[in-house]
C-alpha cells in the first residue's frame, strides 16, 4: 500500500490498457459518475486526455498540471483517483526517490450488460440514484427484441469471402481490458480487530473470504464499521469464528428494519438482453416469458400459493443471486425443476448441488437452463432407471410434457397455473 505524501511535483504517465471509445465516455458518466463523483469522473477524462494524439502513452507530466486542469487540491487528487481504482478503471504504480514517479494505467469501464448484471454495482448505483432514474438507464440501454423466427440467416462466413490462408497474426496488438474492480468499503478491519477482545476472536477470522463477504455486505446493505463490529459480535461461535450465514441473516434483518425492505436483487427480473425474442406464443414460449418477467422473490411466492418466502428461503435465493450470480430467469427454472423433483420442498442442499452445476455451465437464459435440465434428468434416468411401478415427476416445461397433447388433468391444471398469475 502506497504511504508516500502525494506532492504536486511528482510524475505521472498515462498508459492506456485498453481500447477506449465515446461509448465509454457516456458509460462513466451515467454509471459510474453516481458511484464515483463528479472529480474522479473528470480526474478520468483527463488521463485520458493526456495519452494525447497517440492514444496509446503519454509525455511525462506533473500532477499541478491535474491541480491547474481540475482546480484543486493534490489530496483531492488522490481521493479521486482511489476512487477511479476501487471501481477497476485506474491501476497506479509508484517508484519512489526524491520526487516521485507514477504510472497511470487507464481501463474500459464495464458494458451496459455487465455492470447492470454485476451483484454489487448495480445495487450501490439503485441506491445511489433511486427506482426512477435507475429503471430509465436501464431502458436506454436495453436492446430491442426482433423476432426472426420467419428469417432465414443468409450471414457470410470470413473464409466464404476471403482467402484466410494468406492472413497473418499480429501480436502485442491493444485489446479491450477491464481491470478487477477492487470493492471500496468504508469499512475499517483494523477497527474491528482492535474492539473485539483476543480471547473471544479467533486470529483466522478474518481470512481472506470472510473479508470479501463482511465488504460485500456493507456495499450491499449500506453498513459502516461500527455496525459492522456489532454484527460481527452477534454472529461469533464457540470457536471465535464469523458464523457467515448468520452474519447474512443479521445484515439483512437489520436493513429490512431499517428500510422497510429488502435490497433489488431478489425483485430483479431478467435483463432484457437475456430475454426470449418477442412473439413466441407457443406454452414454451409463454412459459419462458414467466420465467423471464418475474422476480425470483415473486416466482417463489408464487410457488408457495401467495404465502411470502421465508428468512431461510431469502436466504438461498441471496446466495444464488449474489455468491453465483445466476440470472434471475435461471434461478427461477431452478426453483421450479427443484421444486418438482424434490416432493415441493426448497431446501438449501439440494438446491445448492444443482446450482453449483448449473453454474459451471455458464447458464445465461431460461431456455438454456431448462434445455440443461431436461438433458441431465435423462442422464440420470440412464444411470439410475426408476422402478416401472413408479412415475417420475418432472416439471411442465420438460421438452416431451409440452409436446404431448394429452396432458392429464393435474399437468393441464399446474401449466393453466403457471401462466394465469402472470398474464
Amino acid at each position: 500500500m502506497e504511504n508516500t505524501t502525494l506532492l504536486p511535483a511528482d510524475r505521472y504517465v498515462v498508459v492506456n490498457k485498453s481500447i477506449l471509445s465515446n461509448t465509454d465516455r457516456e458509460i462513466i458518466i451515467n454509471l459510474y459518475e453516481p458511484l464515483i463523483g463528479a472529480l474522479a469522473a473528470s480526474l478520468y477524462f483527463t488521463l485520458w486526455n493526456d495519452l494525447g494524439v497517440s492514444n496509446m502513452m503519454s509525455r511525462d507530466l506533473i500532477h499541478h498540471h491535474l491541480m491547474v486542469v481540475l482546480k484543486c487540491g493534490i489530496g483531492n487528487i488522490k481521493l479521486a483517483r482511489e476512487s477511479l481504482e476501487a471501481f477497476g478503471l485506474l491501476k497506479t504504480y509508484v517508484k519512489n526517490g526524491e520526487i516521485n514517479d507514477y504510472i497511470y494505467e487507464l481501463y474500459s469501464p464495464l458494458t451496459p450488460q455487465e455492470f447492470f448484471n454485476h451483484p454489487i454495482l448495480n445495487v450501490v448505483l439503485y441506491n445511489n440514484i433511486g427506482e426512477r432514474e435507475y429503471e430509465s438507464l436501464k431502458k436506454r440501454y436495453n436492446i430491442p427484441k426482433i423476432d426472426l423466427k420467419d428469417y432465414e440467416d443468409i450471414t457470410k462466413k470470413l473464409d466464404d469471402v476471403y482467402d484466410t490462408s494468406k492472413f497473418t497474426l499480429s501480436e502485442n496488438i491493444v485489446d479491450r481490458k477491464n481491470s478487477t474492480m477492487m470493492v471500496s468499503s468504508r469499512i475499517n478491519f483494523d477497527e474491528i480487530i482492535a474492539s473485539i477482545p483476543k480471547n473471544i476472536i479467533s486470529e483466522k477470522a478474518f481470512n481472506k473470504k470472510t473479508k470479501e463477504l463482511i465488504n460485500n455486505l456493507a456495499f450491499i446493505y449500506n453498513i459502516d464499521t461500527l455496525k459492522m463490529i456489532e454484527l460481527i459480535r452477534s454472529v461469533l461461535n464457540e470457536y471465535g469464528n464469523i458464523d457467515k450465514n448468520g452474519l447474512r441473516i443479521v445484515a439483512r434483518k437489520d436493513y429490512q428494519f431499517k428500510k422497510g425492505a429488502l435490497p433489488t436483487l431478489v425483485y430483479r427480473t431478467q435483463p432484457e438482453y437475456l430475454k426470449n425474442p418477442l412473439g413466441d406464443n407457443s406454452k414454451k414460449g409463454r412459459i419462458i416469458a414467466v420465467f423471464e418477467n418475474t422476480s425470483p422473490y415473486d416466482f417463489l411466492r408464487h410457488k408457495y400459493h401467495n404465502v411470502k418466502p421465508t428468512a431461510r428461503d431469502l436466504k438461498l435465493l441471496e446466495y444464488l443471486i449474489i455468491d453465483l450470480e445466476l440470472p434471475p430467469a435461471v434461478v427461477n427454472v431452478l426453483i421450479d425443476y427443484v421444486l418438482r423433483k424434490n416432493n415441493n420442498r426448497f431446501t438449501s442442499a439440494y438446491v445448492e448441488t444443482i446450482a453449483a452445476q448449473w453454474k459451471r455451465a455458464n447458464l445465461k437464459t431460461a431456455a438454456d437452463a431448462m434445455e440443461f435440465a431436461e438433458k441431465e434428468h435423462r442422464k440420470l434416468q440412464k444411470k439410475e432407471p426408476a422402478p416401472k411401478n413408479v412415475k417420475v415427476e418432472t416439471p411442465i416445461w420438460f421438452e416431451q410434457n409440452i409436446k404431448d397433447e394429452n396432458l392429464s388433468d393435474e399437468e393441464e391444471a399446474e401449466l393453466k397455473d403457471l401462466l394465469k398469475e402472470f398474464k
